[in-house]
């Protein structure tokens, strides 16, 4: 029997802290649009930031989270745990008292969603239907996971890279991939990587990532500057008509690759179980 979630899972989120802080929303910034020639110098920036994208590991801090649709927008408060594509947890509160109301697992595979209002539990594979059914955003884990760290990987050799623009101190390296493009945004003085957008085959766009506020960490022996705030844009014709949905975070602490970091989620014995392939509709979370 197929289970719609219109009204139970997350409801919660209609008591959020409204009026606690003032609403944030994404702010999109223009890209570069002067095609260059690839040169050294743009080469080597490229390969410094593709090295420095791998060195965030673990992260375990404090976020607010602004979501808005063309239905809402609502503001969160989360723990968020992660250990980069492998293991996330989630820990939602709301409410002027910041009582927890929804705890989320994502491992590679799979992920549990616990709705501590209605003690239900979600439970299914972790793939872009998935997260779209939870989230309210159609998107793979792994680029979940590095919106949420602050850095994206870059794993795609100097070769993959099919043109290159600059413009206002600004890098943009466009760069195949099996599901279509990916542009990132670089900024040439402080070579912290700024931006991505991620196109479908047909040139669509899919998803849209500004990084900002950035602060010094040293890793691995790297100086990196990471964002406090991460502005998410996302296309999806499935979702409202079409409409974007936006998504600010913005992390008040956090550690980076803490020496230790347990993700001590503990599935509720008590609640009603619900596989999420049986979900039809998009939850109203994002």
């Amino acid at each position: 029997m197929r289970f719609s979630f219109n009204l139970l899972l997350f409801s919660l989120l209609s008591l959020f802290l409204a009026g606690c802080a003032e609403f944030k929303a994404v702010t999109v910034e223009d890209w570069p649009s002067e095609n260059v020639e690839m040169n050294d110098e743009l080469a080597e920036l490229y390969r410094v930031v593709a090295k420095k994208s791998g060195v965030v590991t673990m992260l375990d801090g404090y976020a607010d989270i602004w979501i808005k649709t063309t239905r809402r927008q609502e503001r969160v408060y989360s723990n968020i745990q992660l250990k980069r594509s492998e293991d996330m947890r989630i820990i939602v509160s709301s409410g002027v008292m910041g009582l927890p109301v929804a705890d989320m697992l994502f491992r590679p595979d799979s992920m549990f969603v616990h709705d501590m209002l209605n003690n239900l539990l979600l439970v299914g594979a972790n793939n872009p239907g998935n997260i779209e059914k939870v989230l309210g955003l159609r998107t793979g884990y792994r680029l979940l996971s590095d919106a949420l760290s602050g850095i994206v990987s870059v794993e795609e050799p100097l070769r993959a890279v099919e043109s290159v623009r600059k413009g206002d101190g600004k890098v943009s390296y466009t760069i195949a991939t099996s599901a279509g493009k990916k542009q990132l945004l670089v900024n040439s003085a402080t070579r912290n990587m700024e931006g991505l957008l991620v196109s479908d085959r047909y040139g669509r766009k899919q998803v849209q990532i500004h990084f900002r506020n950035f602060a010094p960490f040293v890793l691995k022996g790297e100086n990196v500057n990471l964002p406090g705030q991460i502005d998410v844009l996302l296309f999806n014709p499935r979702i409202d008509g079409g409409g974007k949905h936006e998504m600010v975070i913005e992390y008040d602490e956090r550690t980076i690759n803490p020496d230790v970091l347990e993700i001590d989620y503990r599935v509720p014995v008590k609640a009603r179980v619900i596989e999420l392939e049986k979900v039809v509709d998009v939850l109203p979370w994002m």
